[in-house]
């Protein structure tokens, strides 16, 4: 008999559950940014943000490229939590400073988001 194994078809990042969760997190990152840039808020808040939509762009290019699957050196799933805790910290400390001191609705709004 002829043991022959199906091929195993990988889905399209956009279409996996990452895929949602990165488009998300971009979505949600963007609009905190636009709500600072449209808030004048001071300019630590947009460039954090900013580095933010920028990393979170490469990694969703990156998982498109599948470049993942061509460098096997570098644990990917690692470096996806090593961003996540960075992004959480550094932006629970934006939305907290920009919460802080008396400021405009959508500077609250980007703090928020």
């Amino acid at each position: 008999m002829d043991n022959v194994q199906p091929k195993i078809k990988h889905r399209p990042f956009c279409f996996s559950v990452k895929g949602h969760v990165k488009m998300l997190r971009l979505a949600l990152t963007v609009t905190s940014m636009t709500f600072f840039i449209i808030a004048q808020a001071p300019e630590p808040y947009i460039v954090i943000t900013g580095f933010e939509v920028t990393v979170i762009l490469f990694f969703i290019l990156l998982y498109i490229l599948r470049l993942d699957r061509l460098m096997k050196w570098l644990f990917w799933p690692l470096l996806d939590i090593i961003n996540s805790l960075v992004t959480t910290v550094f932006m629970l400390i934006v939305s907290v400073l920009a919460l802080i001191p008396e400021t405009t609705t959508l500077t609250v709004g980007g703090g928020l988001f």
